[in-house]
């Protein structure tokens, strides 16, 4: 093995950050072809970092600069592939299938959807306690977390900033139906065993600049590994104290992923999470009159009969209908998006038919 992949020890295995038997019986063929496994830990741009067995290492990506759609890259949680090349950094040969992915819209505005992480067995929604609660941001995250294949949890943090803590925590109880609502102070430690007893796997922590996620992160590692800051009183926003994603083995098993706080949480091809995410809404569609109910004027509709009997806010199913317009709208730009590129792809391919015919016609 290349002693590149060897200069910096840890005291850390790869079954430390979540390497099992069923990923060893599948890399089996890999490791004949010379081949060892990692996980990334930090992605940038051509290179990232990555731990395996020996330690963490950096190593290259061939071709980034070449990739077209950003979900191919290689992303903070991916297992790949590395070849070991000696004198020099590994090459990160291959990545490995992805059992899960939390992607978002990207804050390009590009059709492209960003990806936040992948292989993510929790997907903890934090909503700050100190800060004015919005729904909607809080049922787009549940969305994402839901679309994820990944089981969502939701956090309160700063519950020793709150004034009406049972009155809030119904209120987002409403909000997660079928998902599990935790109350924690970082500052108090109310709620961290609960909390650790209830995560599984490599845990990522999602939410907004200032909702404790950093905080919370370092109660969960035992130390301060994450950098924190504090947040402004006006609105309890945070600067983004966190820059990149990076895996951090938790002490009690498993991987905890910190992201930086989102500012914009736009929806990418969530069809599925919306559903999960307005479960309430999507099982009373089945009474409805009309299959093809919109849910907005049609008679017979049971969403609205619901609405007006006060079973279901108004204000819930004007998220779900923003939302749905929302996904809609990003998967008609991804769909053009794809149209566009098999064009470009056509095109490519007559070019370069036409220059094989032209000369052929010269060499006659």
């Amino acid at each position: 093995m290349s002693q590149s992949l060897s200069r910096h020890a840890q005291p850390y295995s790869l079954t430390d950050y979540g390497w099992d038997r069923a990923r060893e019986r599948a890399f089996t063929p890999r490791r004949a072809d010379g081949l060892i496994p990692a996980r990334v830990v930090r992605a940038d741009r051509g290179s990232c970092e990555v731990v395996t067995d020996t330690g963490t290492v950096r190593a290259d990506v061939p071709g980034a600069a070449d990739r077209s759609d950003p979900l191919t890259a290689p992303c903070t949680g991916d297992w790949a592939a590395l070849r070991p090349l000696t004198g020099a950094a590994p090459l990160l040969h291959e990545v490995l299938e992805r059992r899960t992915t939390l992607v978002r819209a990207s804050a390009s505005r590009t059709s492209h959807g960003q990806l936040l992480a992948a292989n993510v067995d929790t997907v903890v929604v934090t909503v700050s306690l100190a800060a004015p609660l919005k729904h909607g941001r809080t049922e787009r995250m549940l969305a994402l977390a839901w679309e994820s294949g990944a089981q969502p949890v939701v956090v309160l943090t700063k519950a020793d900033a709150c004034a009406d803590l049972p009155s809030a925590q119904e209120q987002v109880s409403q909000v997660a139906a079928g998902v599990d609502v935790l109350v924690t102070s970082a500052e108090t430690g109310q709620g961290l065993d609960v909390l650790a007893a209830a995560l599984n796997g490599t845990v990522v922590l999602l939410g907004p600049s200032g909702a404790g996620k950093s905080t919370l992160g370092n109660r969960l590692l035992g130390q301060d590994l994450l950098a924190t800051g504090a947040v402004r009183e006006a609105d309890g926003r945070g600067r983004h104290t966190t820059s990149r994603r990076e895996l951090l083995p938790l002490p009690g098993g498993g991987v905890l992923l910190d992201t930086p706080g989102l500012r914009a949480i736009g929806l990418h091809d969530s069809r599925g999470g919306l559903e999960q995410t307005f479960a309430e809404i999507e099982h009373l569609a089945q009474e409805c009159r009309f299959t093809d109910c919109s849910h907005t004027s049609e008679p017979g509709c049971a969403v609205l009969a619901a609405v007006e009997g006060g079973e279901i806010p108004r204000r819930r199913l004007d998220s779900y209908h923003q939302l749905l317009r929302e996904n809609a709208y990003a998967a008609s730009r991804t769909d053009a998006r794809l149209r566009a590129d098999r064009e470009a792809a056509r095109k490519d391919i007559t070019r370069h038919l036409r220059a094989t015919y032209r000369f052929r016609d010269r060499q006659r």
